[in-house]
């Protein structure tokens, strides 16, 4: 008889997604293998992930892996892992700035950080990005609070803020801010901006392709022509960026931007990349704001950014806004991107084990082989 092996873990909502978090050390160290679990611990592959504890959707079928950070200038090490719904891939190329959010909530309830009195400053390690975050959370009686006045849209209700500033996000994959050199590549003759600030993303204007920017994510994902054609595009923008073939990765991500409607600065529909984002992922946020003040850019002409190098930049989105607080320095392929903060909650869910197939991972057969 094969027994199944019991993980520690906890599900929390992280800004628009949701997903189990897990302390590096109860997870298998060998690739390969911890790979194997997390497909088996969501339930992939399989449209519906009956078998496991993924949502059947992008936004719910994430994972964070979380642990003590041996670097001087960060407290953990955050490790972020897109499991495939329907494919044996899982993908930790990218980074998630959703997840991200309940990282430092996790590490306080697990005791890998310990709880300032008021408010508990975290500096999180992005193992994805090799880029550094800063959280900070509430944490009256050095307890974390979950409720709160702040909203954001995508989510229902309000919750405490957890605000994360971004640093060294310039170059996240690629190690510059236009891969290429330019503000403008042209693929099949579409104008694109192949920028990278917190992830790689190819931007492109959606009249060019055939779009308004503002379609409902379902509208979108019925059009398989249009994901066909955007699939060709983001191919090819990943070779130009130096990803090599990303045909069966997440980045580069691609958004198709427009002029606002409803006040913002720049209106955006975010491809994850097969699937169109209900809301607004916090790096591709991060990435399109950007995009909104470089001039030259594929946003030049639409965007309605504020003037200065310190500005609040509202993104249009399906759900509603995301607001990026965003500081640069100097214009065009000179442009430098300082920092960039973002307010995201989060909400504890669920405490307890996950379960897996012994046949996949046994912790007592890794205890005798020690």
């Amino acid at each position: 008889m094969t027994l199944q092996t019991a993980i520690p873990c906890m599900i929390f909502r992280g800004g628009t997604s949701k997903g189990p978090y897990f302390r590096s050390s109860d997870l298998p160290r060998d690739v390969e293998t911890r790979d194997k679990v997390l497909l088996a611990a969501m339930g992939s592959p399989d449209p519906r992930q009956i078998d496991g504890i993924g949502g059947a959707d992008t936004l719910t079928s994430k994972v964070a892996i979380v642990g003590p950070s041996e670097r001087p200038d960060a407290d953990i090490d955050y490790l972020f892992a897109q499991v495939s719904v329907d494919k044996p891939i899982v993908d930790t190329a990218p980074s998630c700035g959703n997840m991200l959010s309940a990282v430092a909530p996790f590490a306080i309830e697990t005791g890998m950080v310990r709880a300032q009195d008021g408010e508990t400053h975290v500096v999180i390690y992005n193992v994805n990005t090799q880029s550094r975050i800063e959280a900070v959370i509430r944490t009256p009686g050095r307890m974390v609070q979950y409720d709160g006045e702040a909203r954001i849209d995508g989510v229902p209700g309000t919750a405490a803020p957890i605000r994360l500033n971004f640093m060294d996000i310039v170059g996240s994959k690629t190690g510059s801010l236009l891969p290429t050199g330019n503000t403008i590549d042209v693929i099949d003759g579409v104008e694109t901006t192949l920028i990278d600030v917190a992830v790689p993303m190819m931007m492109v204007r959606a009249a060019d392709l055939g779009k308004t920017g503002f379609e409902t994510p379902a509208e979108l994902d019925a059009d398989r022509a249009f994901f066909a054609r955007l699939e060709a595009l983001r191919r090819e923008a990943g070779l130009r960026m130096g990803l090599g073939d990303v045909a069966d990765m997440v980045i580069p991500k691609v958004a198709i931007l427009a002029a606002p409607r409803a006040g913002g600065a720049i209106a955006a529909r975010y491809f994850v990349p097969h699937k169109t984002h209900a809301a607004m992922a916090v790096t591709g946020g991060l990435c399109i704001s950007s995009c909104s003040v470089l001039k030259g850019s594929v946003a030049d002409g639409l965007s309605r950014a504020p003037a200065g190098d310190d500005r609040e930049i509202l993104i249009e989105h399906p759900a509603g806004l995301f607001d990026v607080a965003l500081v640069t320095r100097g214009e065009g392929a000179n442009m430098e991107v300082v920092s960039g903060g973002a307010i995201r909650t989060a909400r504890r869910i669920m405490s307890g084990e996950i379960f897996v197939p012994g046949a996949i991972w046994s912790k007592q057969r890794v205890a005798e082989a020690a």
